[in-house]
């Protein structure tokens, strides 16, 4: 009964378009057997090549005689065409298991005595019902090899000794080390207390900023649209220039605003009588700063959002509200709060996770600092990413780096997760189709 689905499978287990020749679908098995063996004899030896340097990173460092390169291996080159081979080799999987299935979908039709399509009718099929297939298949080829390929090189950085000065091609040769470099920021006590000290002020920085713009645009959404307040446009104008003014133009204003030695802020307090701030020369303070400066250029969204939230909530909850005698503050936190809650959750969380990696703000307006004892290549402003921005371009720790980006990509994984599980429009996309 199932004599020609086997038969058809076999075939194209054995080599890609036999098993559609059997079926009588020449055109398509001539077409897959071609793909198949221009893969085998044009790319399978640079693939295989390619996935023995994935592996080995190379034997013999490269030697440079005259400015030229004489011979030997570049590791990090080695990693990247090996990444690009591994990724090519599953796309010929992709396409060798499709053959399978095709041609053993087509020998079940013959099995039950159904007229198998020929290849007209096959691109016919493709171009009516597979259209929006075909027009996506081009990003995903663009996605596996322009997103994925950076992503897998910066995880697999992370098991090697990528470093300065002694292990940095084209001198030196680049080795696996596994989770080395995970027990060593646990292990080794000035990696782990600038990892622990960092990742905490992370947090800290993340919840505050996020916290403070929030409630920061609510209440002046709440004050601009309250009932009596006049030239409303004006004030919602001019509330929301900080937003839209380029962000780095605002960090670097503010930068010199709070200079200790010439900045206005501090001239403007000893004008008074009262004494200088070191903004920037103490921990505490700096980050003070930070956090004052992400609410000035990040409040206005929240404003803008939230007018338009509360323009959609019902005015006779206020009035029953009036009725059952509640004054504004307990209709602040008993009806706007709860229902702006309710419906700007999602970008809350996703607030928290731009700022936990706003490294803009953080390097542009303090660069991280100011210094902090025992830290490793890392001040006291600055958060995870800025530190990885140090340990690469500025120090030369890709391993490090590679191993506290893993770190953070699996934080803000969980917290990307959790705000499509929890938000409302990606429960109801079924609604759309």
């Amino acid at each position: 009964m199932n004599q020609h689905s086997t038969k058809s499978s076999v075939l194209s287990v054995l080599y890609s378009g036999l098993g559609q020749i059997y079926n009588g679908q020449y055109v398509k098995g001539v077409l897959f057997a071609l793909l198949h063996t221009l893969f085998i004899f044009l790319m399978l030896p640079s693939v295989s090549g390619s996935l023995l340097g994935l592996f080995t990173l190379g034997d013999t460092p490269q030697k440079i005689v005259s400015g030229k390169v004489v011979h030997g291996d570049h590791s990090i080159f080695m990693m990247i065409y090996g990444i690009v081979a591994f990724l090519v080799l599953l796309v010929f999987l992709a396409f060798y298991i499709f053959n399978i299935i095709d041609a053993k979908k087509t020998g079940k039709m013959r099995d039950h005595g159904n007229p198998i399509t020929d290849f007209r009718t096959s691109i016919k099929n493709i171009l009516e019902k597979g259209f929006p297939y075909v027009l996506l298949s081009p990003a995903v080829l663009f996605t596996i090899f322009l997103t994925v390929t950076p992503l897998l090189f910066g995880i697999l950085i992370a098991f090697t000794n990528y470093s300065a000065p002694h292990h940095l091609p084209p001198r030196s040769l680049v080795d696996w080390v596994g989770f080395r470099n995970f027990i060593d920021l646990i292990e080794m006590p000035f990696l782990r207390g600038t990892f622990l000290g960092v990742a905490l002020w992370t947090f800290i920085w993340a919840i505050v900023a996020t916290v403070t713009t929030f409630f920061g645009g609510l209440i002046v959404a709440v004050i601009i649209n309250r009932h009596g307040i006049k030239l409303k446009r004006f004030w919602r104008t001019i509330y929301i220039l900080p937003w839209a003014m380029p962000g780095f133009i605002s960090i670097l204003i503010m930068r010199n605003m709070f200079n200790a030695q010439f900045g206005p802020i501090n001239q403007y307090l000893e004008f008074i009588g009262l004494s200088a701030i070191p903004w920037f020369a103490e921990v505490g303070w700096a980050r003070v700063t930070a956090i004052i400066v992400n609410l000035w250029m990040g409040f206005p969204y929240f404003m803008a959002m939230m007018s338009g939230v509360m323009a959609g909530i019902s005015k006779e909850l206020y009035e029953a509200a009036d009725i059952d005698g509640a004054n504004p503050r307990q209709q602040f936190w008993k009806i706007t709060v709860p229902l702006v809650l309710y419906m700007t959750a999602p970008l809350l969380i996703m607030g928290f996770a731009f700022n936990f990696n706003n490294f803009a703000l953080i390097y542009l307006l303090s660069g991280g600092g100011p210094a902090v004892p025992g830290y490793f290549y890392a001040g006291g402003t600055d958060i995870l990413i800025s530190w990885i921005f140090k340990l690469t371009l500025e120090q030369g720790q890709f391993h490090l780096a590679s191993t506290v980006s893993i770190i953070i990509f699996i934080f803000i994984a969980c917290i990307s997760i959790y705000n499509f599980r929890n938000t409302r429009s990606f429960k109801e996309e079924g609604m759309i189709q």
